[in-house]
């Protein structure tokens, strides 16, 4: 019919597969800001935590680089959502240049949009009373402690070099959650 509009004209490029990495120290809030937003984007999450809690529980040993493995793994399966066309969220503390590059590797294999959320938490009060409230359950993984989130500090890299250049938002948790939702939302989408 003339004058009508293609779907994708109608309702924005709905073709459009979105890599969102969520990057932060252990309790910053990375996990709860990355699940509200895949919810509302329709994006799938796949997160590390669960995945090495598995590898541990079967049976491989915690003095094998089960964190290394738990992150290809979970490249692995966000590179088959993205192949389905469909946008994800990878959730991690991504300390690392390698971790980093290896999700703007992942986008540039699938021809995926990379966007990166990190998420800090400036109030150190807070951050320790969220780690002490928090609960995973996840068989194998300690409970996160302050002393943990301070070992993670110290390895935690500055964004330099290529992994600068890479587009990402910081979000502080001390800011209410909404606000912080709607903000990685705007990010993300460009809207």
């Amino acid at each position: 019919m003339q004058g009508e509009q293609p779907i994708d004209r109608q309702f924005g490029d709905l073709s459009v597969t979105r890599l969102i990495v969520m990057a932060g120290l252990p309790g910053a809030g990375k996990s709860t800001i990355g699940e509200i937003v895949g919810a509302r984007l329709g994006a799938a999450v796949v997160s590390v935590d669960p995945i090495e809690s598995a590898i541990l529980t079967a049976g491989i040993d915690a003095d094998q680089p089960t964190g290394l493995a738990a992150y290809l793994v979970a490249e692995t399966m966000a590179e088959a959502v993205l192949q389905a066309g469909k946008s994800v969220i990878v959730d991690a503390v991504n300390a690392v240049e390698g971790a980093r590059l290896q999700w703007r590797g992942l986008a540039e294999r699938t021809g995926a949009v990379l966007r990166v959320v990190e998420v800090v938490c400036t109030d150190e009060d807070v951050h320790k009373e969220r780690l002490a409230k928090r609960v995973r359950d996840l068989p194998h993984l300690d409970e996160l402690t302050w002393r943990a989130v301070e070992q993670s500090v110290e390895g935690y890299e500055r964004w330099i070099g290529s992994t600068a250049a890479m587009p990402r938002v910081t979000l502080d948790s001390v800011e209410p959650l909404g606000v912080n939702v709607d903000a990685a939302v705007r990010f993300i989408t460009g809207a």
